[in-house]
């Protein structure tokens, strides 16, 4: 990973004032595309800190729950293979759109929507069963 931001740094002068964001995690996939090539998965995590906004505090019944459902979630997105959580993330927490994603994943609008309709029916699928 360090050398695909050694190599957006080095690379900044082609930056074009687009997205910045989109952009940084386009080559992000340098890094994905070298562990690929020597057979390792590459490992995405979810940190739900990172994508909760403050708000007013629940009750301690409340705070219960929601660390429940957001276990049994964290788990399931985990699970998910890394093309299908990379698109969930990118979409539905980060809010960019499917010609965003498409340009950091490297891959067409069409795959950006079939694999985020698979990674939601396995989202839910994995839910519904941990909830049995």
């Amino acid at each position: 990973m360090q050398d695909a931001y050694l190599r957006a740094f080095r690379s900044f002068e082609t930056f074009q004032g687009q997205d910045g964001r989109a952009w940084l995690l386009a080559i992000r996939n340098t890094c994905f595309t070298w562990l690929r090539k020597k057979g390792v998965q590459p490992a995405i995590k979810f940190d739900e800190k990172l994508h909760t906004a403050a708000g007013p505090s629940p009750d301690a019944e409340s705070v219960i729950l929601i660390q429940a459902a957001l276990g049994s979630l964290n788990g399931c997105l985990e699970e998910l293979p890394p093309e299908f959580r990379e698109v969930i993330v990118l979409r539905e927490l980060e809010e960019l759109s499917y010609k965003e994603i498409s340009d950091i994943a490297c891959v067409s609008v069409g795959t950006v929507m079939s694999r985020l309709a698979r990674a939601r029916k396995r989202l839910q699928q994995c839910v519904a069963g941990a909830h049995r």
